[in-house]
């Protein structure tokens, strides 16, 4: 996943035994799962706005607040106003979510059977009363994320090639994360689900090794047939695959594992051999190009640009590791018929709360979706304490929207995801909204009508702030350093 570090080899993991609650221990607490109503003082009609907040300092995190706000005439005063429109409709959402690494997943499956249970009710039953992630992005084999590299057709060292895929198997991934997977298909069958490969089977590459290397040509074939496989095997499980990148991060290959492909490689690979084998098997997950860095959108724009390739491709993903967000805006106005997606994002441990939860809201949250994402995923969803499991040479200090020990600690990705994903199901529409100095913020309405305007403010100062919509307004106050979700 990131950058050119190296690391010492991991050990393995003692199996985790929870000690206490989920619910009573931690240094962080689940969203408040409790949904009175908000009625105004000396009112008995409830709230026509109600408002989550989380604030920098962790006094607050995720809590509804008890004021109540009722719409009046258009208010003459000195606060900054967001006029929120539903008229003016951008990008439908597919979701927000995280990675579901390997490692979180082992993690997650040797939580005792309760708390597991208890765990993803919470992080993916998609009632007002949970956070309802909706959307996930696995590794097609191991990432650098999992104790161990691996393909789903390893050779041993000097074997031949199996270019029948006589061996494909799904391997290590079913002990622990089809488990995990199956569990959160069934709390919500409609979790959308996108694939990513750290790389091909080393056999295939140019240096018979996980780790950098390039895709033979001779190989472009086979491996089109190893993507079919995968979505095949996956769906014999009742696992749908929603979308596929065809390579993790294509411009660096110093992760482990990692493969370099080239712009020109994939348009290749795409038009001569994904999309036929998918459209030969009658496969209808997505092919999504690119998957790396805002600051090479020449990359995705050069592949888009091959009409044979453009027509199997959906669109494209982004991470934000370099470069600006409003690289998405270009590809999209290149290419306005094919979409963009925001993939992968991490945080560095130890991290820095109010920092961190400021700046992903900012050019995450609000940044990307504003830039026409469809999606917003972080990286990842789990680690443990010593943010582990990863490979030898993988990424050391990835921390985990939760921390899994003796017990669970929910991190700053996680309020950042929830202040979307809890209030904003797959299916609703970005609408306009003002974008003000000091109070970036992004508008939606769900599927039901109900209209989700998510404000930062990165101020030093508690700001008043007016909403209007439909000609009438209320008045709020966001304090210095915090995100609100309002919804009405």
């Amino acid at each position: 996943m990131k950058k050119t570090i190296f690391f010492a080899c991991y050990k393995g993991l003692l199996p985790v035994v929870l000690f206490c609650c989920l619910y009573s221990c931690g240094k962080t607490q689940p969203a408040n799962t409790t949904e009175p109503p908000v009625v105004p003082p000396g009112s008995t009609k409830p709230a026509d706005v109600v408002y989550w907040l989380t604030k920098g300092d962790q006094t607050v995190l995720l809590q509804k607040q008890n004021q109540g706000l009722l719409f009046n005439s258009v208010l003459i005063n000195g606060n900054p106003t967001i006029v929120v429109d539903t008229a003016e409709r951008y990008q439908s959402v597919d979701g927000f979510g995280f990675a579901l690494t390997g490692g979180s997943a082992y993690l997650i499956n040797r939580l005792p059977d309760a708390g597991r249970a208890a765990l993803l009710k919470e992080l993916f039953t998609t009632d007002s009363t949970f956070i309802g992630i909706n959307y996930l992005r696995i590794s097609i084999g191991a990432s650098d994320l999992n104790a161990n590299v691996y393909t789903y057709d390893d050779v041993s060292a000097g074997g031949q090639p199996d270019t029948a895929l006589t061996n494909f198997s799904l391997g290590a991934d079913i002990y622990d994360l089809v488990p995990v997977l199956k569990q959160i298909v069934a709390l919500n069958p409609n979790i959308k689900l996108l694939g990513s490969p750290w790389t091909a089977p080393a056999w295939m590459k140019t240096n018979n090794s996980a780790k950098g290397g390039s895709l033979k040509p001779e190989y472009y074939g086979v491996y089109a047939q190893y993507f079919v496989k995968y979505i095949q095997a996956m769906q014999a499980l009742g696992i749908r695959i929603e979308a596929i990148t065809p390579q993790n991060e294509p411009l660096n290959p110093y992760n482990n594992p990692s493969m370099l492909m080239q712009a020109a490689e994939q348009a290749v690979f795409i038009k001569n051999y994904l999309g036929p084998a998918f459209k030969a098997a009658g496969i209808t997950t997505k092919i999504i190009v690119y998957d790396h860095n805002c600051d090479v959108p020449n990359y995705p724009l050069s592949i888009l640009a091959d009409p044979d390739a453009y027509k199997y491709i959906d669109g494209s993903a982004f991470h934000l590791y370099a470069g600006v967000i409003g690289a998405l805006t270009e590809v999209h106005n290149a290419y306005p018929d094919k979409n963009v997606y925001f993939t992968e994002q991490w945080v560095g441990a130890p991290g820095n709360f109010p920092a961190d939860l400021s700046w992903h809201i900012k050019n995450l949250v609000i940044g990307a979706t504003r830039n026409w994402s469809k999606s917003v995923i972080e990286w990842n969803l789990a680690s443990d304490p010593n943010y582990l499991p990863h490979t030898q040479g993988g990424c050391t200090t990835c921390m985990g929207a939760l921390t899994i020990s003796s017990n669970i600690s929910r991190n700053v990705s996680y309020y950042v995801i929830a202040h979307a994903s809890k209030f904003v199901p797959s299916g609703s529409v970005r609408i306009a909204s003002s974008n003000l100095n000091g109070l970036p913020n992004v508008a939606f309405q769900t599927p039901s009508g109900k209209k989700v305007l998510i404000v930062l403010n990165e101020t030093t100062d508690s700001q008043s702030i007016n909403i209007q919509f439909n000609n009438k307004m209320v008045t709020a106050t966001l304090p210095a350093a915090a995100v609100g979700t309002f919804v009405w």
